[in-house]
């Protein structure tokens, strides 16, 4: 699997081209490529996680590209319920911002 574009990504090509690389053939083209869950599966659980661990800038572009993969509003609000009690209220609440922020901006 390609890894899919990023202009976030893309950008560090110059100042860090291994962390890049790494990403692009490790993170995509063999951990996202494995054949035991699907990439919406994949995508549930990675939401699920940088919720977690309160990684924001990661959180928005990967509740993208959930949403892409076929993970609905409604799955990404029991998520972030869910969360709410392992991870934290503040992580499901920032989570909830930065998700709501998506929908607006992307008219979703």
């Amino acid at each position: 699997m390609a890894a899919p574009t990023s202009a976030r990504r893309d950008r560090l090509k110059t100042n860090f081209p291994k962390l890049v690389q790494a990403t692009e053939e490790f993170a995509y083209a063999d951990i996202w490529a494995r054949p035991g869950l699907s990439k919406r599966d994949r995508s549930l659980i990675t939401i699920a996680a940088l919720t977690a661990l309160c990684r924001e800038e990661q959180l928005k572009t990967h509740l993208e590209r959930a949403l892409a993969n076929g993970v609905t509003k409604e799955e990404i609000h029991e998520m972030v319920v869910h969360m709410a009690v392992y991870a934290g209220w503040p992580a499901a609440m920032t989570a909830a911002h930065i998700a709501t922020d998506l929908y607006e901006e992307k008219g979703v």
